[in-house]
């Protein structure tokens, strides 16, 4: 059997009558056998700093060095804040704060010393510095416990916080706890409720939720295993995004194949025929489109940030993993169902849609037959006008601000952040997070001494040496607040100086420099990332159209809307949800999203297209291409904004903005892009837009359609299981 045979063989296996048992028996194998490590896919996420941070980053190379000053065990210091904002702070406040040290006591890493309480200059607040061990305790509790001692019998008018770095890092652990599951159950409610709205059917919205539940499945196990033996790095921010694009794009490539199938149903009398022929003629489609987002999202390999790179490649896990489901697991339970479920819109074997599938076109009766006679009339109106408004809500990306303080992370306030806002008002704003410079133990005194005279440090001290006494770190307080632009400064200042001092190799870290290299970074991963992407997206639509000018004109088009969902996120982000800053991250993410995920929708959209256009001529094909998949499209637009506008629940404002930015550029996309501008332009270039192929010489007559042994009607014997 030729190879091309047998891959259409394989492709149409899961409606065929006796292959799609087989496919569901093979899915039902391997669910569970490795249904037990989805489970797992918690256990190898890396929530460390390292995970967020650039790869090659002065401030991760001082996270690495600092594992060598620490045994099994890292110390990260609670910071208990007492103050007052009319007066100063009393003896009593002063004896609880000496009742709490001795509170805090038990749960002191060992060797170290609680610090305080310190007064504030102004005299208005205390400190306690407690440090804190990652060791076998749970460092949560701890924490917690700190927090419900230091709270507890409070004199009246005294302010009590708990913050600095643990209390930081527990407060972020607190917005990823169980968001896994969280974001699976919101997301997995918004699509059964858009399914039945879409299909007004009690039983067919079931079908692709199942087919999106194996293909979680298969998501999960197959990230658990390659981020256990193959390195892929997993955080849990990415493992939350990846169910909702799981969820997002299996949906939308099952409205594809369904609406496909059900188009087919009323053309042949035998429902495996019509769902082999379904897999034949969408297939290729979903195929290009999923690996156009697969390809898009693994360009951020090529990121420097590491969490960048966890979502590239994780997305594309998701993605893969969700095409194979829908292209097999959904078409065997379809057809295994039959037509029934439909129900109450059963299609049936109608002899006008065997005649339209012969090249004579329907009349026009739809609404989206009725919107493509509009733009008919004058399409280079249209593409002007599609142009016009994108590129005035682009304009208000202009007036965008870059970059979230820690205190600007949250949609809502945790107490480390009102914490270090109390010690910034009342100490050097520093003091509870600290810059920390690695250097070698014989040039440390150089090194302090040059610390000691940078612009910008409060103070410096010898903290610790390794075991081996070869390294030795230095504790540099800042005057100005960790995550302020004049603290940013300061480092760059401090890194100029102590690189200066022979034989330090001294390295510059702590919270302010890894923000300072995150943003930096981000910058530079624009400049590299998208050039690749767009080249890479450009060659799978090249290949998929066979075209040189239609690949060209739909990169354009998405492109400009990427810059339109831009401006419309930011006017929402400063007007309705009052976020201070946009996320250095967002830029490049909402790209590569936008990009892949405005590109699948025309590739549904100019396949189809193009295939119209080869047998009805040029005019007539673009019409009837958007004709037919205009509801689909648009339903599927629908629900992969609905997907995305979950994560914009969440209380980390980053993964807010990036659900607000894909889910107003997917709006955009289906909405006016797709149905407008796309079709306008198509329409007004007329068959040029397929050049070099043959379309684009002979585009304007119709051809015979291409015969299949399963073009013609099936009798009604052959409706059988």
């Amino acid at each position: 059997m030729p190879a091309g045979s047998t891959l259409r063989s394989l492709a149409t296996a899961p409606g065929g009558k006796r292959t799609k048992w087989l496919v569901l028996a093979a899915w039902l194998i391997i669910v569970v056998a490795l249904g037990p490590l989805a489970g797992k896919l918690g256990e190898v996420e890396d929530s460390s700093a390292n995970a967020f941070l650039p790869g090659n980053a002065e401030s991760a190379k001082v996270n690495t060095e600092l594992e060598k000053f620490r045994g099994k065990d890292e110390i990260i210091p609670a910071v208990a804040v007492y103050s007052r904002s009319d007066s100063a702070t009393t003896k009593a406040d002063a004896a609880k704060a000496r009742a709490d040290r001795a509170d805090f006591a038990p749960l002191v890493a060992k060797g170290e010393k609680i610090s305080g309480p310190v007064p504030s200059r102004d005299g208005k607040a205390l400190m306690l510095v407690v440090p804190l061990t990652t060791g076998d305790d749970d460092m949560t509790d701890d924490v917690e416990k700190i927090r419900s001692v230091a709270a507890a019998n409070a004199p009246p008018g005294l302010d009590v916080e708990v913050g600095g770095p643990a209390g930081s890092l527990i407060d972020n652990i607190k917005v990823f706890d169980n968001l896994d599951s969280r974001l699976m159950l919101a997301t997995g409610a918004v699509v059964t409720l858009l399914l039945l709205i879409t299909y007004r059917s009690p039983l067919l919205w079931l079908f692709p939720v199942l087919s999106v539940g194996f293909a979680a499945v298969l998501t999960q196990v197959t990230t658990y295993v390659l981020a256990k033996y193959a390195s892929l790095p997993v955080d849990p921010q990415s493992a939350g995004i990846l169910m909702v694009l799981v969820f997002g794009v299996g949906t939308d490539y099952a409205l594809l194949l369904i609406a496909r199938y059900r188009e087919e149903l009323h053309r042949h009398q035998d429902r495996h025929a019509a769902m082999r022929l379904a897999l034949r003629r969408s297939g290729p489609a979903i195929v290009a489109s999923a690996g156009t987002i697969a390809i898009g999202l693994a360009c951020l390999a090529f990121a420097d940030i590491n969490s960048s790179r966890s979502l590239g490649l994780v997305g594309a896990v998701g993605v893969v993993c969700a095409l194979l489901a829908m292209i097999t697991v959904l078409p065997a339970l379809l057809v295994v169902a039959g037509r029934w479920v439909f129900w109450p819109f059963v299609p049936r074997y109608d002899e006008a849609a065997v005649a339209a599938a012969e090249g004579q076109p329907r009349a026009a009766r739809t609404v989206w037959s009725r919107i493509g006679a509009l733009i008919a009339r004058r399409p280079r109106w249209s593409w002007l006008m599609s142009i016009a408004v994108t590129a005035v809500l682009a304009l208000s990306a202009t007036g965008i601000t870059m970059g979230l303080t820690n205190a600007e992370m949250f949609q809502d306030k945790p107490e480390s952040v009102v914490a270090q806002e109390k010690l910034s008002a009342h100490y050097p704003s520093g003091s509870s997070d600290p810059a920390t410079v690695v250097v070698r133990t014989e040039s440390s005194a150089a090194a302090q001494r040059a610390a000691a005279g940078v612009d910008g440090v409060e103070s410096v001290r010898a903290d610790d040496r390794t075991a081996d006494g070869s390294l030795t770190s230095l504790s540099v307080v800042l005057e100005d607040a960790p995550d302020s632009d004049a603290a940013k400064h300061t480092i760059d200042r401090l890194r100029t100086a102590v690189h200066k001092v022979d034989g330090a190799d001294a390295l510059v870290g702590g919270t302010t420099a890894e923000s300072l290299d995150t943003r930096r970074a981000a910058e530079s991963d624009l400049k590299v990332v998208i050039p690749i992407v767009l080249a890479v997206v450009l060659l799978v639509l090249v290949a998929l159209l066979r075209s040189l000018i239609a690949p060209l004109l739909l990169l354009a088009t998405v492109v400009l809307s990427y810059f339109g969902a831009l401006g419309a996120s930011h006017l929402v982000f400063v007007h309705v949800l009052d976020f201070a800053a946009m996320d250095n991250s967002l830029p490049l993410m909402g790209f590569v999203f936008l990009v892949a995920l405005g590109i699948d929708y025309n590739i549904f959209l100019m396949t189809r297209v193009r295939e119209e256009v080869a047998l009805q001529g040029h005019d007539k094909g673009v019409l009837a291409g958007l004709s037919s998949t205009g509801g689909v499209i648009t339903s599927a637009g629908i629900v992969l904004a609905a997907t995305f506008a979950v994560i914009a629940s969440m209380p980390l404002v980053s993964m807010a903005q990036l659900g607000v930015l894909v889910g107003i550029g997917v709006v955009l996309d289906t909405f006016l892009v797709r149905t407008v501008l796309v079709p306008s332009l198509a329409l007004d270039l007329g068959a040029r837009i397929w050049w070099p192929s043959r379309l684009g010489r002979d585009g304007t007559q119709p051809r015979p359609q291409e015969k299949t042994n399963e073009s013609a009607p099936k009798t009604m014997e052959m409706e059988r299981v």
